[in-house]
Formats: structure tokens, C-alpha cells, sequence
């Protein structure tokens, strides 16, 4: 899945969202769309548009006689990629990577081990490419889309079709994850750890893959902690 398009219809269905998550909107309210309309300073039909969207991500409903209103956050779809990205976003909630991270912990470690049962050269080459973009970036964009490359290209390896999935939750929280980190240690090299992790996979040594994985993602942890104790966004 894909985030959904920029431009103004993008940016109508940012701001609803943003206000539901921040709670400016409260669960179980009433959407007034005329008001909506008028606050926003945008079409009706834009509104609509932009609710079918929300809807789509559990956030609203629409019943005869209540009118539209906002979902309980049980029913949200926290896993879809522009909710997690919409979460993070001024940090609406900041513990979200802590909790990202928490999934890591438990996928991609098993992916790893998955990876060096079941690799093949496509996938060793996939992984190589994506480590040496990783040691050419040259900017924290280039250096985002290698990491991400990376881990996308691991969970590929695995030959689990639903484990490749799980790269539309990892990819948004790892990209901003990264983003920060980079800005905070801006000459971290990451290829060593990776490279060791890919020297597991094509030794075909799940205990190793395993094991280079976590220590990568212990390292990871220790930057977060970093991110955190520092207190720096973008």
C-alpha cells in the first residue's frame, strides 16, 4: 500500500486526520461536514473525498440519522502506513517508534534466520546492492532509502510472502526513524552491521543471521534512547 496522494486533496485528508489522532476531534464525535467545509475553506465535495478516505482507514463512519463520526481507536487501522506516518508526524505520538521498534525486535531477527534457510543469489544480490547504496549516500535521503532497500530486501529473502508485507508497517517508522538518527550522528557508519548480518545470509547460518540482526537492532535501540534523551525532531 501506498501513502496517499499529495497535493490539496493529500493535505485535506492530513489535517482531518491529524485532528482525530490529536484528540481534537474526539472519538465518538459527530463530524459537522458543513462546518468542516467552512473551516477548511475547500469544496464539500473535497470533504467527501477526503472522509471516504478516513473511512477506508477506520477512522470515521457514517450512520442514517447520526450523521458522520469518529470511530473508537479499536477500530482504526494503526497498521496502515499513512496512520503510522500520520502518528509520527508532530509527534502526535512520539512512543510510537519505541513501539515500532518493539515489532522489529520480534520480525526481523526470525526474518533473518528465515533468510539464511532460504536465500537465493537474487536475494544475496538485492542485499549487496542495497549495502553498497548504503555506503555511497551521500545525504540522509540516500542514506533513509538504502537502509530501507535493505530491510526490504531481507524480508524478500525469506521467501514468506506474508513476512514481505510487513515491510508497509517497518518502512514508515524505520524511514523516520532513520531521518532522525541521521541527524543526530550524522558519520555513524551503518554498513558494518548490516554487512555482517548478509554475511550470515549467504553463509547460510540462520544462528549468525539471527544474531547479527539483534545486536544491529540493539544498536538501534541505543540510538533511539540517544533521539529521545535529546529531544530533537526533524
Amino acid at each position: 500500500m501506498t501513502g496517499i496522494q499529495r497535493g490539496l486533496h493529500g493535505q485535506i485528508v492530513e489535517t482531518m486526520a491529524q485532528r482525530i489522532l490529536s484528540g481534537q476531534i474526539p472519538q465518538g464525535a459527530t463530524i459537522n461536514v458543513p462546518d468542516l467545509q467552512a473551516d477548511l475553506g475547500v469544496s464539500l465535495t473535497a470533504v467527501r473525498e477526503a472522509l471516504k478516505v478516513l473511512t477506508a482507514k477506520g477512522l470515521v463512519d457514517a450512520r442514517q440519522k447520526r450523521g458522520t463520526f469518529v470511530r473508537p481507536r479499536s477500530d482504526w487501522h494503526l497498521l496502515d502506513a499513512d496512520m503510522i506516518r500520520w502518528h509520527l508526524d508532530d509527534d502526535v505520538r512520539p512512543e510510537l517508534l519505541e513501539e515500532l521498534h518493539e515489532v522489529r525486535g520480534i520480525v526481523e531477527p526470525a526474518a533473518a534466520r528465515l533468510a539464511a534457510l532460504r536465500a537465493e543469489e537474487s536475494h544475496l544480490v538485492a542485499l549487496d546492492k542495497a549495502l553498497e547504496s548504503m555506503a555511497s549516500a551521500t545525504d540522509d535521503r540516500a542514506a533513509v532509502a538504502a537502509d530501507l532497500a535493505f530491510h526490504r530486501a531481507l524480508l524478500v529473502a525469506t521467501g514468506n510472502e506474508l513476512l514481505t508485507k510487513m515491510e508497509v508497517i517497518m518502512e514508515t517508522g524505520l524511514a523516520d526513524r532513520d531521518r532522525l538518527v541521521h541527524k543526530l550522528k550524522p558519520s555513524d557508519d551503518p554498513v558494518p552491521s548490516h554487512r555482517r548480518v548478509v554475511d550470515a545470509v549467504r553463509a547460510h547460518d540462520p544462528s549468525a543471521a539471527e544474531l547479527a540482526m539483534r545486536e544491529l537492532l540493539a544498536k538501534a535501540a541505543e540510538d533511539l534512547t540517544e533521539v529521545r534523551k535529546s529531544g530533537r525532531r526533524r
